[in-house]
């Protein structure tokens, strides 16, 4: 395989007073000093999502809103993705859900990986998240990281710290760690066999 592979980091909140900004500006680096993927922030609040209205997923018809497929041109063109993820009401937030159902095929045999926040490191909406992953036919990282507890809001500002990420590195860093080693073997995995099941059908 000659070619780097292409991440994203999708931050996955939109609210105006959110907090997942930090994080995501956090793993945006990890992953990049790895320095050998090319990475990238998708922020959900720059893209101009409708709810879902199509006849139905682009799994069985092409999506007619442009904004829609202008997005599924976006996801289909990354490799892998870590999602950075709000828990509400023990679920990932209505944004992502709903940037999720916009897409089908273009998730379909890549990889996963999560940073997840909040009281309880949104531990549940993680696992529903990964639940939403095996019905897009993706694989998800055994690994994530979690920012829980005295270290989310040491590092929050409502937690009156406001520490930097680095703060808290000596707990998060090597699930980081682990969760991009993971990321970047199913990564490399997919990508040949999606290689290979192209030049089959050819």
């Amino acid at each position: 395989m000659t070619r780097k592979p292409r991440i994203a980091v999708i931050l996955g909140s939109t609210r105006d007073s959110r907090f997942g900004a930090k994080p995501a500006e956090w793993i945006l680096a990890q992953a990049r000093a790895r320095g050998d993927w090319e990475v990238d922030l998708v922020d959900l609040k720059e893209y101009d999502l409708p709810l879902f209205n199509e006849m139905a997923s682009n799994a069985w018809m092409p999506s007619s809103d442009p904004r829609a497929t202008a997005w599924q041109e976006t996801i289909a063109s990354y490799d892998g993705y870590i999602f950075v993820v709000a828990e509400y009401n023990r679920s990932i937030t209505g944004a992502l859900k709903n940037a999720l159902d916009q897409a089908y095929v273009d998730w379909n045999r890549k990889a996963f990986g999560v940073v997840g926040y909040g009281a309880l490191g949104a531990a549940r909406a993680v696992e529903h998240l990964r639940t939403i992953g095996i019905e897009l036919q993706m694989a998800s990282t055994r690994s994530g990281v979690h920012i829980a507890g005295a270290d989310f809001f040491a590092v929050h500002p409502l937690g009156q710290q406001n520490k930097p990420m680095s703060a808290i590195e000596g707990t998060i860093g090597a699930s980081a760690n682990t969760m991009l080693a993971e990321l970047d073997w199913w990564t490399r995995a997919t990508m040949a066999a999606r290689t290979d099941a192209q030049a089959k059908a050819a």
